[in-house]
């Protein structure tokens, strides 16, 4: 019961701000908030290879579809191909840039659209 109850006021000072001194009885430092471990979790993800099949809905989506998709769009296509919107979106800007290469074009040009 009392590990329990440890457990309890330390996951509640995390998000009251309180310190582990004043929470658990513990040195006094401060106790990360949720927003802090967030960014602790983003800086620590591992970039994600996307699989074959994956690349294939990516692909023809590209190809057959839209090299710009909407935010719709890519939600879709993200949501299809079980990645985050973020690594969709990710994946569209360098294959864009792949692309481009490979057709003689710059690699970022506002003004004409592919």
């Amino acid at each position: 019961m009392v590990r329990q109850l440890s457990w309890v006021l330390l996951v509640c000072s995390r998000h009251s701000g309180e310190t582990e001194a004043g929470a658990a009885g513990g040195l006094g430092l401060p106790v990360p908030g949720p927003i802090a471990l967030l960014q602790e979790e983003m800086a620590t993800e591992k970039p994600v290879t996307p699989t074959e099949e994956q690349l294939e809905i990516l692909e023809y989506n590209f190809c057959k579809v839209n090299k710009h998709p909407d935010p719709t769009t890519l939600c879709l296509i993200a949501a299809e191909t079980g990645l985050s919107e973020e690594q969709t979106l990710k994946w569209f800007k360098q294959r864009l840039a792949e692309w481009r290469k490979s057709e003689g074009l710059p690699s970022e040009s506002g003004s004409v659209r592919d």
